[in-house]
């Protein structure tokens, strides 16, 4: 359950730079998620999590605007800037691309903002090697940094540390740490370590799967005139 603002928070924290409400999403007759509240305050860290199939991916990419949802509203603060470092990325092996062309793929910025891109995903001191030599750990922060160079309002993260080891994730931690605080940007992230989630996060949210509700706008219908015929049965 999240908290609402309470008065010591900041003008800023009042307002949501994203918020969703009663947000379903439906797929082949099933509810991938349903009745789904969700705010991301500047500054806040919010954790997403669930187990496999409750639609954590779903939601994240929902309130990217990459999935349209079938119920309730997502409202995102005006200009909204977003950031996203996805669960895997596939990147050929063959393809040679380096660490720096990788962050200015879709867009030129000066080598400073670059530098400090690296700087903030703790990748600095490694030059420009080719990405297919990065480990699974700096390739993730990579793409946290390739994330940070576009200095969002709001950062979301799918499991970017899965697959990578504790040192590994404890190094993304602390990044993703000292980027929400320097940027002030809000955090949701999707993670299964509930260890992390209770020390670090602001807020946390539970997705439970709806592979049992019926999606049928007749299904209540059809109770009600089975009770109603069973009364007359029994009268």
């Amino acid at each position: 359950m999240q908290r609402e603002p309470t008065e010591g928070d900041t003008a800023a924290d009042a307002r949501p730079l994203v918020r969703t409400r009663d947000v379903g999403v439906l797929r082949q007759g099933r509810w991938i998620i349903r009745h789904v509240d969700v705010d991301v305050y500047p500054g806040k860290l919010v954790y997403l999590i669930g187990a496999n199939g409750a639609g954590k991916s779903t939601l994240a990419k929902s309130i990217l605007g990459l999935t349209d949802i079938n119920e309730g509203t997502i409202e995102r603060a005006p200009s909204l800037g977003i950031g996203y470092v996805p669960q895997r990325l596939q990147v050929s092996p063959n393809l040679p691309l380096t660490l720096r062309r990788l962050l200015t793929l879709t867009r030129r910025f000066p080598p400073a903002d670059i530098d400090a891109a690296l700087a903030a995903a703790g990748l600095d001191r490694l030059g420009d090697p080719l990405v297919s030599t990065l480990s699974g750990g700096e390739f993730q922060r990579a793409l946290l940094a390739r994330a940070f160079i576009h200095r969002p309002d709001l950062l979301v993260l799918d499991e970017p540390a899965q697959g990578v080891d504790a040192a590994g994730t404890e190094i993304f931690q602390e990044r993703i740490e000292a980027i929400r605080h320097e940027l002030g940007c809000g955090v949701l992230l999707i993670s299964h370590d509930i260890r992390v989630v209770m020390e670090t996060g602001d807020d946390v949210v539970v997705l439970v799967p709806h592979e049992h509700d019926d999606p049928n706008p007749y299904f209540h219908a059809r109770v009600e005139q089975g009770r109603a015929s069973a009364n007359l049965e029994n009268s």
